[in-house]
């Protein structure tokens, strides 16, 4: 029950109060396209298909990971991804650890009914692996969702800041590479919103993760949401202090990508548009992840997630006609996207 009570919080805080980091951003606004004037391209011909982890995708779109365990999540998880199977768009959920402690809080994950063709993501704390968790509670969340990859997020600080937060992170590669040899579907190692650095990125796909999601700093805060909920000064205080803790997103989408130029790579973290979506794919992204937005339209109503959707795919398919790119891959053409 303190886990889903937990899953209630977050959804409240995130919606209702203001945790977005305060000073370190994105860096997204250090970049801007080359105006192309005479793109000699037909708008309608700008094609945003892609394919991850060999799944094909409509747009380069990750509806990110947030929440399940209550009734409200359910409904949040169920209008996300009815979205994402009517524009083809990858979807993950929120961790899934309620769903091991109470197995009948599992429907509020539950999509494949109405999802039966996205790329889904399944999710757990890797930290888990140091508490009783192994291979069977993997698969058990992978089964239940009918999942094509795990998510195993990587969250230090966060559980620091967490009132009783797990964080004996001891000898955690060592299972992570382990899990990467058993679990029958691919790993993606991401982070919450502090980044993962290049070296941490080589460490992840030499034990075996097929994908990584950067996750940089610039957005939600999960320090600040942890403090907002915290139950004794120490921790709140400890939030606030660590609230712009982090590595900006668009230097980890860069730094991951020049060291490992093959890996599947999401970025996300703090991304609110599609003009900054397009700026990740040009910066070496293959899928951008975005949360906070989906979240807010999910909780108001169906339709103001489809107008946001629609919205994010025309601003990707603006950014690519104004700079001559017919495809993604044009888009990280040299000289179209410039540091400022």
């Amino acid at each position: 029950m303190e886990t889903q009570i937990r899953k209630a919080d977050h959804l409240r805080i995130c919606l209702d109060e203001d945790v977005q980091c305060r000073q370190i951003t994105t860096g997204l606004e250090r970049y801007r396209f080359t105006h192309c004037c005479l793109p000699e391209i037909d708008r309608g011909d700008i094609d945003l298909t892609t394919t991850f982890l060999g799944k094909p995708l409509n747009a380069p779109l990750l509806i990110s990971s947030m929440t399940g365990g209550t009734e409200q999540a359910k409904t949040i998880n169920r209008r996300l991804a009815g979205v994402a199977q009517h524009y083809r768009l990858a979807m993950g959920v929120g961790s899934q650890r309620v769903a091991v402690e109470q197995p009948q809080v599992a429907a509020t994950f539950a999509v494949r009914d109405i999802a039966p063709d996205i790329l889904l993501f399944a999710n757990l704390g890797a930290v888990q692996l140091n508490y009783r968790y192994g291979l069977d509670e993997c698969r058990r969340v992978v089964d239940g969702l009918a999942a094509d990859a795990l998510i195993l997020h990587l969250n230090p600080l966060q559980e620091c800041v967490q009132t009783g937060g797990d964080t004996n992170f001891r000898g955690l590669l060592k299972k992570i590479t382990a899990l990467c040899e058993t679990l029958p579907v691919p790993v993606i190692a991401k982070e919450v919103g502090n980044g993962i650095s290049a070296a941490t990125a080589v460490q992840l796909l030499e034990a075996g993760v097929a994908a990584i999601d950067v996750a940089g700093a610039g957005g939600t805060s999960w320090a600040l949401v942890e403090s907002e909920r915290a139950s004794d000064a120490r921790q709140r205080r400890l939030g606030k202090t660590f609230a712009d803790w982090g590595l900006p997103t668009a230097e980890c989408i860069a730094a991951v990508r020049a060291i490992a130029p093959q890996v599947p790579l999401i970025a996300s973290g703090g991304l609110r548009d599609g003009l900054e979506a397009a700026k990740a794919i040009a910066l070496g992204a293959d899928l951008v992840g975005m949360a906070l937005p989906f979240l807010q339209a999910a909780n108001e109503s169906d339709a103001a997630l489809y107008e946001l959707t629609d919205i994010l795919i025309a601003e990707v398919t603006t950014t690519m006609f104004c700079t001559g790119c017919e495809t993604l891959g044009a888009l990280r053409s040299p000289g179209v996207l410039q540091k400022i």
